[in-house]
């Protein structure tokens, strides 16, 4: 049997520990999965199984549990700057999991920045990047997931003004490449068709709205299309993504954020789910953050973990 997934607490204020239940309770015929965290942080009367080996997950007869001591509880809304070493430490705990063999993937519960950062000088932007620094792996490209649509910004959390400069000709090739070799590796797919989206209206419109499309996306694809890529593009973002034209690839790789994000989001807002291509292992977590406003109030949707979850199992069994 597989390992099974080892699913990350996240920030206890947040909304990660009560959705991961309600995940569990869904869980059916997925893959088994393990919650590392302090049992203390938990809703109110869940019925526990602490685990001392993740093997044990498969016949756990409650929620599983990894456990992990906090200093601090969990006040939902209110994070606790006492936690955030612990929250770190359970993240690097997966990864040393994932690692050995004793989970098939990772999949990662909504983490507060902020909280991370005021509590324990967090140096990195988030999830990602620190994923990446555990790896050991130098780039790693953001992929938003849905049954209907896999969307990949090239640039991600940066001012708009700021994307032209940063979107340069090595960078759009390695997050072609990467996505390209992730969607071979993890996804299964022995020829994946990739669109490439322009940077300007209309593709640029020849010139007219932008120069980008002219310079240096179109030579870029033009290469790596001789190499044997399936690649299209550069498309106009106004007409890639309805129903017909998403049916000719694969996955859209974006020039910027919300180019990506627009999309996606509109076609799938509660079931998106954000990967981590290029890392070692396989890792996901839900589209969404910790939501403090609803937390500890039963309203959180688990719809994006329990698909993060699937997705894990799913790419984890890709690779084998």
């Amino acid at each position: 049997m597989s390992a099974p997934i080892a699913l990350t607490c996240g920030e206890p204020a947040g909304i990660g520990p009560e959705i991961a239940v309600e995940a569990w309770k869904r869980r059916e015929h997925s893959r088994p999965f393990f919650w590392i965290g302090d049992p203390d942080h938990l809703p109110a009367h869940t019925q526990i199984t602490l685990l001392s080996d993740p093997a044990e997950a498969a016949d756990a007869a409650h929620f599983p549990v990894l456990k992990h001591p906090f200093p601090g509880a969990a006040t939902p809304g209110l994070p606790d700057p006492r936690n955030a070493p612990a929250v770190i430490d359970v993240i690097a705990r997966a990864v040393e999991l994932v690692q050995s063999g004793q989970a098939s993937a990772i999949c990662t519960a909504p983490i507060h920045k902020k909280a991370l950062q005021d509590g324990a000088d967090f140096a990195y932007p988030g999830h990602t990047e620190y994923l990446a620094a555990l790896a050991g792996t130098q780039r790693v490209v953001m992929m938003l997931a849905a049954p209907e649509l896999r969307v990949v910004p090239a640039t991600i959390h940066i001012p708009l003004a700021d994307v032209p400069s940063a979107l340069t000709a090595d960078l759009l090739e390695q997050t072609i490449r990467i996505t390209h070799a992730a969607m071979i590796r993890d996804f299964g797919l022995a020829k994946p068709r990739l669109a490439v989206a322009g940077l300007n209206p209309h593709g640029g419109e020849g010139g007219a709205m932008g120069r980008e499309e002219i310079t240096m996306i179109t030579p870029l694809l033009d290469r790596l299309r001789a190499e044997g890529l399936a690649l299209t593009g550069p498309l106009s973002a106004d007409t890639m993504f309805h129903p017909s034209a998403r049916a000719g690839y694969d996955a859209a790789i974006c020039m910027y954020h919300d180019q990506a994000l627009i999309p996606i989001k509109t076609i799938d807002f509660a079931g998106g789910v954000n990967v981590t291509l290029g890392l070692p292992f396989v890792r996901t977590s839900p589209d969404h953050g910790t939501a403090f406003d609803i937390a500890g109030q039963g309203r959180a949707d688990p719809t994006s973990l329990v698909a993060a979850l699937d997705m894990a199992a799913e790419m984890a069994d890709a690779r084998g």
